[in-house]
């Protein structure tokens, strides 16, 4: 442990440990760089780190801040990431340690678009894109069915609460399928009805949204870039359950209202941000990319993690008390269910962006793959990349 006495605590954090910026830097970065496999790989490497090696944060700490994180809307492992360096270097160290656990998954993105949605790309290429977007779908599904089984079993005990939850899970999946652009509304409504009846106060003030709401409404109203800007938005800090919630958020404004991108370029993004490290948010940076080149890459990266800062910055020396914030968890409760059914409509959506028939065939192995014979998702993701290389190569159209 390499203390650190200069380092400003946060307030109301306790000192029990700390670290240099270096060392953050170092150990947040290697995480960012290595951390394949989405949030489950990305928590479970933060809790080797400060947990077990390092010693920085006992156990129920640790659990406690996923579990409040898991509160927030936005990627959940990022904000763990961000909140676990604050700890131990207050806000220095939440931007070094997020930063570095951020930037190596934005920048191969951007590399990768800069190959992937060029105008015209080698056939190679375009067959790699084709094999992977083929996958992306059932990849979607496998997301939904690892967060069904948690969500469910939270209202099992109680038969009003579940025929809410199917009722969210319904409705968001239907938005999700046919009115993409306006998903985010579902959500939003969801949450505030469980949050009405559960009889508690309708308004979510702990989560700080007020000063955010207001800037993603300046740039809604700000032409091409503002436009850009609210869909990262929309991403970062509307995405209650993270993960592949961002994909339904993201394809209605990208493919069908700004005309960004093609569904099959889209479907390469999705892919693109599965098979790199780091969080899954930061496919957005493809959006970006597609809509304004390197500048919109980097600009919709910024607006979709600054939330994720804002929360830890402003609200982290309070987590105990949003874990324990029972209108944010009966917000999460309307709210959770619906991130889950936009997930099974936005797989709905990704299949129907196919255009070619072996595309549909390379989607059902792949759904065989990861819901049957349980393989992972970015050897999947490579495997069908593969076989869309040979396929291409053999004549079929891409």
């Amino acid at each position: 442990m390499t203390a650190a006495p200069d380092t400003p605590r946060p307030p109301g954090a306790p000192s029990v440990a700390s670290a240099s910026l270096a060392r953050i830097l170092r150990s947040w970065g290697w995480i960012g760089l290595t951390g394949f496999g989405g949030p489950p790989a990305h928590i479970a490497l933060l809790r080797r780190l400060v947990v077990e090696r390092e010693g920085w944060m006992d156990a129920r700490e640790f659990e406690d801040a996923n579990a409040a994180c898991g509160l927030l809307p936005g990627p959940a492992s990022t904000q763990l990431a961000i909140f676990c360096a604050y700890r131990l270097g207050g806000i220095p160290g939440a931007v070094v340690g997020g930063l570095a656990f951020i930037v190596p998954a934005v920048v191969a993105i951007l590399l990768l678009s800069l190959v992937f949605l060029a105008h015209a790309p080698p056939l190679w290429i375009r067959g790699a894109g084709a094999g992977a977007g083929a996958a992306v779908a059932a990849v979607a599904v496998h997301a939904a069915r690892g967060l069904i089984g948690p969500s469910f079993k939270r209202v099992a005990a109680d038969r009003a609460r579940r025929r809410r939850w199917v009722l969210y899970l319904g409705a968001a999946a239907a938005a999700a399928a046919l009115i993409g652009p306006y998903l985010v509304l579902v959500l939003l409504a969801c949450g505030l009805v469980e949050l009405a009846l559960q009889r508690r106060p309708a308004t979510l003030a702990v989560l700080h949204w007020g000063p955010l709401g207001a800037l993603a409404s300046a740039g809604a109203r700000a032409g091409a870039l503002g436009s850009l800007a609210w869909t990262a938005f929309k991403v970062g800090a509307l995405s209650f359950g993270g993960g592949f919630v961002i994909i339904p958020l993201m394809q209605g404004d990208a493919v069908h209202t700004y005309h960004w991108m093609t569904n099959a370029q889209f479907l390469n993004a999705v892919a693109l941000g599965q098979i790199t490290p780091g969080p899954v948010v930061a496919t957005v940076a493809a959006v970006g990319y597609a809509a304004h080149g390197l500048l919109g890459g980097v600009l919709a990266a910024l607006v979709a993690f600054a939330p994720s800062f804002s929360f830890i910055i402003l609200g982290g020396g309070r987590f105990e008390r949003v874990r324990a914030n029972a209108n944010a968890r009966a917000f999460l409760d309307g709210a959770g269910p619906a991130a889950i059914g936009a997930i099974l409509g936005a797989a709905i959506t990704l299949a129907l962006a196919l255009s070619h028939a072996w595309q549909f065939g390379l989607l059902a192995a792949a759904a065989v793959a990861l819901l049957l014979a349980r393989r992972g998702v970015v050897e999947t993701l490579l495997a069908a990349a593969a076989i869309g290389v040979v396929a291409a190569l053999a004549g079929a159209p891409v």
